[in-house]
């Protein structure tokens, strides 16, 4: 199952790093989206994950935290995708930036498309 060519509420954005969904033709190129969040810690966390430091090895706090930081991104990027009526969004990156020394700011974008699946007898990639 995959998107609609109107981009609906209950319907999924697909969401690809690579430049092109296989499988689909991008049917409206809409722009550039992206989502933002800006996280930190409190100060019980950068204290447990301070003395994590001391015994070296993974510092789970912070692991967690960035995974719900993107995750969010991720969720506003596809918000915004829909907003602007596309059902896809092509060439999902992320970027980072670290604030004032206790904040981080993370960032997905991409390009917003409206894409529709190709019949079975198309080729959208001719290698030869």
């Amino acid at each position: 199952m995959g998107p609609s060519s109107a981009a609906g509420a209950s319907q999924p954005t697909l969401l690809l790093t690579s430049n092109y969904a296989s499988g689909y033709k991008v049917d409206k190129v809409i722009g550039m989206v992206y989502g933002i969040t800006v996280r930190s810690r409190g100060i019980g966390g950068n204290l447990v994950a301070g003395l994590r430091t001391i015994a070296g090895g993974e510092i789970r706090e912070y692991t967690q935290l960035a995974q719900v930081a993107r995750q969010e991104a991720l969720d506003r990027l596809s918000n915004h995708a829909k907003s602007m009526g596309a059902n896809a969004v092509l060439s999902v990156n992320f970027d980072s930036t670290e604030m004032a020394q206790s904040m981080e700011e993370i960032i997905a974008f991409g390009t917003a498309v409206v894409v529709s699946p190709v019949s079975g007898d198309q080729q959208l990639v001719r290698l030869s």
